[in-house]
């Protein structure tokens, strides 16, 4: 009978779990943001957190803690409870460059942070003053050649998406490039209006505005396809280095041991809001592709992602205070 009791024990305390595990949520959710308010992961998550709060009737809350490349935020959610109350909108960076340039970050994100789904992939476009005398990304590179070291180009910060996608054409078109870091985009933006940097790869949402008043001219787009806001501007693959892709992507992520349950409810609702026309509409607006995925697409997305910075890093040689 003792037996008995301890089984019957044993199952109703699993039932009740997993009771726990269909009910939720049933308190309001936090969605950490690494970065300050305004950037393309903030929108991400603002995007998806006031369509989740009407879906589950809990407030879904945008937590933003920048600081140190995103590792700051990060930490904060890869040790959180793993319940599904506190979930991280990671990107590029945070999840699969920052681990290979920062050292004792307090974490580590393939084995802290699980994936739950892909939210957005935007592109980069290169971008060059309005009155440079190359208008294409074989014309750059053919000028750069001739002129190893004199050409510079910008970015927001070493291993960012836009240093590291400038990095790969160097290394592609065999080319001796100098690194330019800024600490915000807006100096960047000056400087490279104003010819004293050669190019920059920049969002496409960030890109567009300078892009149609005519003050910046795009020579190619990182993504595999063509731009449907910028047909015209071929991908940098055409221009001659096959398999370039580098992309500015954002998706949800629990920390470790969150109930598969939790994960499943999160994948399909997120799915399901990114699927209704206005925020399709909206996103692909900015460029953002919207993939329909499944946490182990997106986990293999990630992986693949982290192989590919990890092998151009250590060709490279890239180091964060380049």
């Amino acid at each position: 009978m003792k037996k008995i009791a301890a089984v019957l024990s044993l199952l109703m305390g699993a039932t009740s779990i997993f009771a726990a595990d269909t009910d939720y949520p049933t308190k309001p959710i936090s969605i950490v943001v690494a970065y300050a308010p305004g950037g393309q992961g903030d929108v991400f998550a603002r995007l998806v957190s006031e369509k989740l709060s009407t879906v589950y009737k809990q407030a879904v809350v945008v937590d933003n803690k920048p600081g140190v490349s995103g590792t700051v935020g990060t930490r904060v959610a890869a040790k959180s409870k793993n319940d599904g109350y506190t979930l991280l909108l990671g990107q590029t960076g945070e999840i699969t460059v920052n681990r290979l340039l920062i050292k004792d970050m307090g974490y580590d994100p393939m084995k802290e942070l699980v994936p739950v789904v892909l939210i957005g992939n935007a592109p980069l476009v290169m971008l060059a003053p309005a009155d440079a005398p190359y208008n294409t990304v074989n014309e750059f590179i053919q000028m750069a050649r001739a002129k190893p070291g004199e050409f510079s180009y910008g970015s927001v910060g070493a291993g960012t998406p836009g240093h590291l996608s400038a990095v790969a054409l160097g290394l592609g078109a065999k080319l001796n490039m100098v690194h330019v870091p800024y600490k915000g985009v807006g100096p960047l933006l000056s400087d490279l209006m104003a010819g004293r940097l050669q190019a920059f790869f920049s969002s496409a949402s960030a890109a567009m505005p300078q892009i149609k008043g005519g003050k910046l001219k795009a020579l190619g787009v990182t993504t595999p396809q063509r731009m449907t806001s910028l047909p015209q501007v071929p991908t940098i693959a055409e221009a001659g280095l096959p398999g370039f892709s580098y992309t500015l992507w954002g998706g949800l992520f629990a920390p470790a041991g969150t109930p598969t349950q939790v994960i499943e409810s999160l994948n399909r609702e997120v799915n399901a809001l990114l699927a209704q026309p206005d925020i399709r509409t909206r996103l692909e607006a900015d460029n953002v592709a919207v993939p329909k995925n499944t946490p182990a697409e997106f986990a293999d997305y990630v992986k693949a992602e982290s192989l590919k910075f990890e092998k151009l890093i250590k060709e490279a040689n890239v180091k964060v205070d380049q």
